[in-house]
């Protein structure tokens, strides 16, 4: 069994940054890639970033040039920076993990962590 968790979330005033984090753990699996996304109230969710099991990141939606994806010191482990907070940032990022088991490929989501923006 895979799990996934995030953590980070909270309460930030506009113009402020906040790091998630995003762990994997369980057993006899391999990384592939992970994935933050975010949700805003009443919105798709959408992509925000991915990096892959070599560090290559991707940056996508409305946020790329506000975020920074990277590979924590942490085994399994992937950060999320985001920057110059908008009250429009808020919503429910979550993760997900690619990862390889055998030789099949499958993705665990983790429960997402809630980000306010708000003075």
């Amino acid at each position: 069994q895979v799990h996934v968790v995030e953590s980070g979330g909270g309460l930030v005033q506009p113009g402020g940054s906040l790091r998630l984090s995003c762990s994997v753990s369980g057993s006899s699996f391999s990384l592939y890639s992970m994935d933050w996304y975010r949700q805003a109230p009443g919105k798709q969710r959408e992509l925000v970033a991915s990096i892959d099991i070599t560090g290559r990141a991707n940056y996508a939606g409305s946020m790329n040039e506000r975020v920074t994806i990277s590979r924590d010191s942490a085994e399994n482990t992937v950060a999320l920076r985001v920057y110059s907070l908008k009250s429009e940032d808020t919503g429910v990022y979550s993760c997900r993990a690619v990862v390889q088991i055998g030789s099949r490929r499958y993705q665990y989501w983790g429960q997402g962590t809630q980000v306010t923006v708000s003075s």
